[in-house]
C-alpha cells in the first residue's frame, strides 16, 4: 500500500512550485547509522537519472558501480560546530541559541528558539538591543534583525555582538551542543555530525550528503579513477520553512579546484556535487562565460529553474522535506517531471529522511 496521501494523479509539484507532499513520521531518521548498528556505508542508494527517468534501489556501498573514471565530485570539507547553547533571556526565559553564521571574531548571526515539550521552535518575540546571558559569564546581544521589514516571513535571525570569557570555538567546545531537531530524540556526540571530509570548523549543521563516505570507499573510487574536488562552505542554520529562500553563507573555491573542474568539463567528464552545499559554492565561483574561477566571500545565490545551473550535471543529497526551497534547486538540475518521479518512488519505497537518513544520486 502506498504512503503517499496526495492523489496518484496528482503532481508533487503545484502550481505555485512548492513540493506539497506528507513526509510520514516513520520516514523522519532519528538516529545516525552508528545507532542502527551499519556502517556509514550501509544507508540506502537510490540512483535516478534524469535523461531517461531510470531508477535504481541499492546501497550506498556500491556507488562505485554509477560513477565512471574521470567523473569530479565537489566534496565540501566544512566541519561541524557544537553551535546550540542554552540562554536565558532578560525576563528568565530559558531558550535556545543557534549560532548560524560567522561575521567577525565576535560577531555571529544567531537563531533564538523557545523551548517546547516535543523541543524547540522559533523564537519571535526579542527586539533589537535585548541581552541574551549565557553560561560562564557569556552573553550576546542582539543589535539588528538579519531581515528587513519586507521579509518578515522568512527565517528570523538576529545579528549579535558576542562576550565570551574564551574563544568562540572553545566555548562552544565546553558548553555547546550540535543542533537538532524534535525528529532527534537523543543528544549524540559531535563526531556523529562530522563528514570523513571535514577540515575547517565553521559550519551550525553537518553538510550530510557528505556523511556515508568512509576513508575506505573513497580508497576505492580514487582507485577507479574517480576524482575529489574540495571547496568550502560553511552551512548556517538550515530550518527553513515554506517558501523561505536560502541567505548569505561564506564560501570558498580554491584555484585547484576551479582548474580541475574546467579541465573535466573540457573533456566531457562529469561534475557531480555532494551536496546543495557543493553547488551553492561552485555555481558561485562561476563567470559570465561559464568557467571556474578561484572565489572566496559571501554567496547568497538562490539556485531555481529560472536561474538555471552552469557547471554541475549530478548530484548526491539527502532527501528534502516537503516546500523545502532546496527542492527548487533539484528541480533545476533534473526537471519537474523527474523530480516528482524520483520523490514519489522515494516515499513509495520509504527511504528515510534527514542528515542521518538515506541518500539519492542524481545523474544524467
Amino acid at each position: 500500500m502506498s504512503i503517499l496521501s496526495i492523489n496518484q494523479d496528482q503532481s508533487l509539484l503545484s502550481e505555485n512550485k512548492a513540493y506539497a507532499f506528507d513526509l510520514p513520521y516513520q520516514l523522519e531518521c532519528a538516529k545516525p547509522t552508528e545507532e542502527r548498528g551499519l556502517r556509514r556505508d550501509e544507508v540506502s542508494l537510490m540512483v535516478s537519472h534524469y535523461n531517461n527517468d531510470q531508477l535504481f534501489h541499492t546501497d550506498f556501498h556500491k556507488i562505485d558501480q554509477f560513477l565512471h573514471a574521470g567523473d569530479v565530485l565537489i566534496i565540501n570539507t566544512s566541519g561541524t560546530l557544537k553551535a546550540a547553547l542554552e540562554g536565558f533571556l532578560e525576563d528568565g526565559k530559558k531558550v535556545r541559541i543557534h549560532f548560524s553564521t560567522k561575521i567577525s571574531a565576535d560577531r555571529w548571526v544567531i537563531e533564538i528558539r523557545e523551548m517546547t515539550e516535543g523541543g524547540t521552535r522559533r523564537y519571535a518575540g526579542s527586539q533589537p538591543g535585548e541581552v541574551v546571558a549565557l553560561k560562564n559569564g557569556g552573553s550576546l546581544k542582539l543589535t539588528k534583525s538579519y531581515y528587513d521589514k519586507q521579509q518578515d516571513k522568512h527565517l528570523k535571525l538576529w545579528n549579535a555582538q558576542i562576550q565570551l570569557p574564551i574563544p568562540l570555538e572553545e566555548y562552544l567546545d565546553l558548553y555547546g551542543q550540535p543542533i537538532r531537531y524534535q525528529y532527534i530524540k537523543e543528544s549524540y556526540p559531535q563526531s556523529y555530525y562530522q563528514t570523513v571530509f571535514a577540515q575547517e570548523m565553521g559550519s551550525a549543521e553537518m553538510p550530510s550528503a557528505g556523511r556515508p563516505f568512509t576513508p575506505e570507499l573513497i580508497t576505492r573510487l580514487a582507485t577507479k579513477g574517480v576524482q575529489f574536488a574540495p571547496i568550502l562552505l560553511h552551512t548556517g542554520v538550515a530550518s527553513l520553512e515554506v517558501d523561505e529562500r536560502p541567505y548569505e553563507e561564506y564560501f570558498r573555491v580554491s584555484e585547484p579546484t576551479a582548474d580541475l573542474v574546467n579541465w573535466a568539463r573540457q573533456r566531457g567528464k562529469r561534475i557531480i556535487a555532494i551536496g546543495t552545499t557543493a553547488i551553492r559554492a561552485i555555481e558561485s565561483a562561476t563567470d559570465n562565460e561559464g568557467k571556474v574561477v578561484a572565489r572566496e566571500g559571501w554567496t547568497n545565490v538562490f539556485i531555481t529553474p529560472e536561474r538555471g545551473l552552469q557547471v554541475v550535471d549530478g548530484l548526491l543529497t539527502g532527501f528534502h522535506e516537503p516546500k523545502a526551497s532546496h527542492l527548487l534547486m533539484l528541480e533545476t538540475l533534473t526537471g519537474a517531471a523527474h523530480l516528482d518521479i524520483s520523490y514519489r518512488a522515494a516515499l513509495e519505497q520509504q527511504y528515510y529522511w534527514h542528515e542521518f537518513g538515506d541518500v539519492h544520486l542524481i545523474l544524467p
